[in-house]
């Protein structure tokens, strides 16, 4: 199994990348996440890599982060969710904001995503729960995620309120302190909004 790979950045053409590595040129596919941190072409570049073996190809894909790796292989463990989708959702939307859509059942922000329809979209939401809390527990992954307990359902809360993932994580921040009831939480969150927009 290729895990890494550490070379000249030759050519990029999303999806699609040419990396060479000690006079050997690999083709990968990579995610538009990974495209955005490119450095230009000709400059040295390090990706972590997942191999994909099909009957009829070998497809390598690169990623920038070790947490789009390690959300790449979980979606693929999804079923009805092949490389291909997966590659879609990581460049669709980050790391954090997956891991928000589905800790807030957003299903309408990830039918948003190219190829995911509303069943997929209820899938990924089911199937990656106890995957993402995985995520967000791993060295490095996901900190923004209300771990659970009052923040957690004050996220929820917001979230059907119509606050969007990123402002209904600030705001529970902002409410603070940790400890504090689920009504609590929503009460002091929705006061500081309104203080901002008065």
């Amino acid at each position: 199994m290729i895990g890494s790979l550490h070379g000249l950045l030759a050519h990029k053409a999303p999806p699609q990348l040419l990396l060479e590595v000690g006079g050997v040129g690999y083709e990968l596919e990579a995610p538009m996440s990974t495209f955005y941190g490119l450095p230009p072409v000709g400059s040295t570049v390090r990706l972590l890599t997942h191999l994909v073996v099909r009957e009829d190809a070998h497809v390598l894909y690169g990623f920038g982060s070790d947490d789009e790796r390690r959300l790449f292989r979980n979606l693929l463990k999804v079923s009805g969710v092949g490389p291909r989708m997966a590659l879609s959702i990581l460049s669709g939307v980050s790391v954090d904001g997956f891991a928000l859509c589905v800790a807030a059942n957003d299903i309408a922000a990830l039918t948003r995503i190219p190829g995911v329809g509303r069943k997929t979209a209820e899938r990924l939401i089911v199937e990656m729960r106890d995957r993402v809390t995985a995520l967000s527990s791993a060295p490095g992954a996901v900190t923004d995620l209300p771990a659970g307990g009052a923040e957690a359902e004050a996220f929820s809360a917001l979230s059907a309120l119509g606050y969007k993932p990123a402002e209904a994580t600030r705001m529970i921040k902002a409410a603070g302190p940790e400890g504090s009831s689920t009504e609590e939480l929503i009460r002091r969150a929705l006061q500081s909004a309104a203080r901002e927009h008065g």
